[in-house]
């Protein structure tokens, strides 16, 4: 199996590739806006360290939000370009699929059993939404919400996980109290390409013209008002998607 993976859905920029029987290679950075400047050259030079060239991939896996609408972007219009390029399937996975996957390989958790994953979305929101573990695997319960921190639902018995918890640490100090762990859980290219080769081999694979970013927030801009309003609680002062 040879899948390349990308994400660049918050400000790290991350990239993983599996080839055949060789150990699984795999880039992730805190880059912010110099992500565009690097994903392509990392991408390049993992297959480089492999012997091989993107027409000899079997697919490509991208992050496709939500997340930062510029990060978004990027990784799924790269994605596109390899694909047309390559002439090369796809498979989409979401922020929250690649952050709770890494959730539930860190901590074993009994079949049934419910958590909570909370993305910084910034204008004083968060992307969040339940998972519960079925066959071992994480299966997300309702579609992913876009909420303030606090209008989170917490049923008194999820953990819950993601860098929302330190984004918005003052809201999170009577809400989940003692049940907060990973504060700085965010998506990976390692995750995305480990979700991605289950569903290659189920194929679960799809055409480069079915691919769109999954932004959930519709709104970018933001009024005076509105602005004023979210960086009075939000403590990073971080606007924008």
């Amino acid at each position: 199996m040879r899948i390349l993976a990308i994400d660049t859905s918050t400000s790290w920029c991350s990239v993983a590739l599996c080839f055949d029987d060789k150990p699984i290679l795999y880039r992730h950075e805190l880059l912010g806006s110099k992500a565009s400047q690097h994903l392509l050259p990392w991408c390049s030079e993992l297959l480089q360290q492999c012997g091989a060239r993107f027409s000899d991939l079997d697919a490509l896996a991208v992050g496709v939000g939500p997340g930062a609408f510029t990060g978004v972007r990027l990784s799924v219009a790269v994605a596109q370009g390899l694909s047309v390029g390559s002439q090369l399937p796809v498979i989409p996975v979401t922020s929250l699929d690649a952050m709770a996957s890494q959730f539930a390989q860190h901590h074993q958790m009994p079949q049934n059993t419910t958590f909570t994953i909370a993305l910084d979305a910034r204008m004083g929101e968060v992307y969040w939404t339940r998972y519960q573990i079925e066959a071992s695997q994480p299966k997300p319960i309702h579609p992913i919400q876009l909420t303030a921190p606090e209008y989170i639902e917490d049923n008194h018995q999820d953990l819950i996980a993601g860098n929302a918890l330190a984004e918005y640490a003052d809201d999170f100090k009577d809400h989940f109290v003692g049940r907060q762990i990973d504060s700085q859980l965010v998506p990976n290219a390692f995750s995305i390409l480990d979700l991605a080769q289950v569903r290659y081999q189920a194929d679960q694979t799809i055409s480069v013209e079915q691919l769109e970013p999954l932004y959930i927030r519709n709104k970018v801009a933001l009024t005076t008002q509105e602005r004023l309003d979210a960086a009075s609680r939000t403590p990073t002062g971080h606007l924008l998607g």
